[in-house]
């Protein structure tokens, strides 16, 4: 690792340290919080992913051991944050070093059983010789194991000249917190994050790779807005991450009444920290009628029997 990067890491960890402890307690006791449950510490972590899965790997379990020094019981990490983004990282998959990539993959699962913390791990999945394979998130325990995956449901025309789509939803606990997964152009479609909130999902924790984007694109302008009304919309928290690679957005963390709290700054390294608490209490609009709207029921109230309300033509 070069002394230049090594200045860099040196700079963001100060600086998150700082924004920090300005913003929660120390890190012993935001962990005593956590055991009383409902409350958990979360990092959002960006780096500039790209095609070297070591390098990648590096950034990775550094990371992993910032959040933790910054009290952090989860690091959630960008979309094929391990593997880098074919298509972009790399443009074919032909040589590909899947073993290289299992034995990082081990190595980040390792750490996170001596770290006790949780890790949404960004990769792609392989399948075998013939079949394309799947750009998913790991879920990983504090006991080092990878519990489920989820498998990016909407891949782009794009993506499928590289991968398989998922077709199921990943849901696991936390403290009492509900969680669950999306990735990237899933925000895409509402209907996604409606299923969760029929699952009574409290925290949506999405991943994706907006780097590396041509002058004037409109991802980085577009995908924060987006995931930013599916927040209150549902009255879930949403950790939002992405590469922070030349032209990309930066970490964001939601709040359920579709505040941003905080964010990083863009296209450069850092881990966001962020408490959620499932005892605080955010404006809902749309909580009195939001049940009847899920089960197909799309007004507030009854219509009354009256001629005319029925006559749709005419003053």
């Amino acid at each position: 690792m070069n002394r230049k990067r090594d200045k860099t890491r040196s700079s963001i960890c100060i600086s998150m340290l700082l924004f920090t402890m300005i913003s929660f307690p120390l890190a012993g006791q935001m962990r005593s919080s956590e055991e009383e449950g409902k409350v958990l510490i979360i990092a959002s972590c960006q780096f500039p992913v790209s095609n070297d899965i070591m390098g990648n790997a590096k950034w990775i379990m550094y990371q992993m051991e910032e959040a933790h020094a910054l009290g952090a019981s989860l690091a959630h990490f960008p979309e094929c944050a391990l593997s880098g983004y074919p298509g972009v990282d790399m443009k074919t998959m032909e040589g590909f070093q899947w073993r290289m990539l299992h034995h990082y993959t081990d190595s980040i699962t390792d750490l996170a059983r001596k770290l006790d913390m949780w890790v949404l791990l960004g990769s792609i999945h392989e399948l075998s010789d013939t079949l394309k394979p799947l750009n998913s998130l790991y879920v990983i325990t504090p006991s080092g194991k990878i519990i489920d995956r989820y498998d990016k449901r909407f891949c782009t025309k794009g993506d499928l000249k590289y991968f398989s789509a998922g077709n199921h939803f990943v849901k696991f606990n936390i403290n009492g917190i509900k969680c669950g997964l999306v990735i990237c152009f899933d925000v895409r479609f509402p209907e996604l994050y409606r299923e969760y909130k029929k699952q009574d999902v409290d925290l949506i924790f999405q991943s994706f790779y907006n780097a590396r984007q041509k002058p004037g694109g409109i991802h980085p302008k577009i995908m924060p807005v987006t995931a930013q009304t599916r927040a209150p919309t549902n009255h879930f928290y949403i950790s939002l991450t992405n590469s922070s690679a030349a032209s990309s957005w930066p970490c964001h963390f939601i709040t359920p009444d579709g505040l941003i709290r905080h964010t990083l700054p863009p296209d450069q390294p850092g881990v966001l920290i962020s408490k959620i608490d499932l005892s605080d209490s955010y404006y809902d609009a749309s909580r009195d009628y939001r049940g009847n709207a899920m089960e197909g029921k799309l007004y507030s109230e009854e219509a009354p029997e009256h001629p005319r309300y029925r006559n749709h033509q005419g003053r």
